[in-house]
């Protein structure tokens, strides 16, 4: 048996929902959440689950990082399980697989892209709900918000997009390089 190794990994996720409007079904309009924390000025959310983008990017990020797919492989939206849902029960199950693994989270970097909502008067709700969910110090989370400088659909507020980068270190035992 090979002697375990502690390699980086580094999971990169990315999502994106549409602002509801009125031609859309009411059905799908959800209340903005950013990372738990709702937005209630925010415009709402046409989604499937509960559309916290942030969430949903993280998770993506975390699978990339033990490589087990993406969202919609786990929580298809033609599940009707998932309509509604909260994203926080999701993300708990992308947790429980991903402690399965030796990994240690070592820093969370999250970017919110959107015209609106303004992200700084929730910036440290954000960083604390992350925090306890995936059971790490505040210290090692960072959130960031930007527009697009006047360009793409978040400009004509149509939406907000949300990316993650989750960096880590697992233990593998069958890690060979070859050069």
């Amino acid at each position: 048996m090979k002697e375990a190794q502690i390699v980086p990994v580094v999971g990169y996720g990315y999502d994106v929902h549409k602002y509801a409007t009125e031609n859309d079904s009411k059905k799908s309009h959800r209340v903005m959440k950013l990372g738990g924390v709702p937005i209630p000025e925010g415009p709402k959310i046409l989604a499937h689950s509960d559309g916290d983008v942030l969430i949903h990017a993280l998770m993506d990020a975390l699978l990339s990082c033990i490589c087990d797919g993406d969202i919609g492989i786990h929580f298809p939206d033609t599940d009707a399980a998932y309509d509604g849902i909260c994203s926080f029960e999701l993300l708990n199950i992308v947790l429980q697989k991903f402690y399965t693994n030796p990994i240690q989270i070592t820093h969370v970097d999250i970017t919110i892209i959107a015209q609106i909502p303004k992200v700084a008067p929730y910036r440290k709700d954000i960083k604390q709900n992350v925090a306890k969910a995936l059971k790490v110090k505040e210290g090692i989370i960072n959130v960031k918000a930007t527009t697009e400088e006047g360009l793409g659909f978040t400009v004509e507020n149509l939406g907000i997009k949300a990316v993650v980068v989750v960096s880590a270190l697992k233990k593998v035992y069958d890690f060979d390089i070859q050069l």
